[in-house]
């Protein structure tokens, strides 16, 4: 049992000593960010989808990227990552 309780302490401690960004990433995209206050909108994000056709189901942060939920233009599935200073889709 005091194996565990050390195991399950390690982990605990390595997730704590994470940069937040890093602790709440799914790791299939990053971006070099820099400040929240320098990121264009999601708002503006979602309107230039919407343009392109696309039907936003969620946006959310994720490894300092925006992660874009939405079926596109074909009514296909689509989960993607944008640069939030540049709008530019991110290739994973």
């Amino acid at each position: 049992m005091s194996f565990r309780l050390s195991v399950a302490a390690t982990v605990v401690s390595v997730i704590a000593t994470m940069p937040l960004h890093v602790a709440g990433a799914t790791g299939l995209a990053t971006c070099d960010s820099g400040s929240p206050d320098t990121w264009q909108s999601q708002e503006k994000l979602s309107a230039m989808l919407k343009e392109m056709g696309w039907e936003i189901r969620n946006i959310k942060v994720d490894g300092g990227c925006y992660e874009v939920y939405a079926l596109d233009g074909n009514k296909e599935r689509v989960e993607a990552y944008f640069h939030p200073v540049t709008l530019e889709r991110i290739e994973i």
